[in-house]
């Protein structure tokens, strides 16, 4: 599991983010309009991709992409 990849993921599965605009150090919030829905769009992608359940405290006690990608990297390791 590599940052890049999720990085990747995020920015196809995402419409308004650009490719190549994330970067591990990026406030997702604020690289484009961040609601409810988008986060559920989160939680469903990371089920998907990577079976690792996260929730809203996951998401809203993160700021940035590499914030999300330790606590998902972390429940993965965690479940193997």
């Amino acid at each position: 599991m590599k940052i890049e990849d999720f990085i990747a993921q995020l920015e196809e599965e995402y419409e308004d983010i650009a490719p190549h605009t994330l970067k591990p150090d990026s406030v997702f919030r604020e690289v484009f309009e961040w609601s409810s829905i988008n986060a559920l769009i989160l939680i469903a992608l990371v089920k998907t991709q990577y079976d690792v359940v996260i929730n809203a405290e996951d998401i809203a006690n993160s700021q940035t992409v590499q914030d999300l990608f330790t606590i998902i990297q972390s429940r993965a390791t965690a479940q193997q």
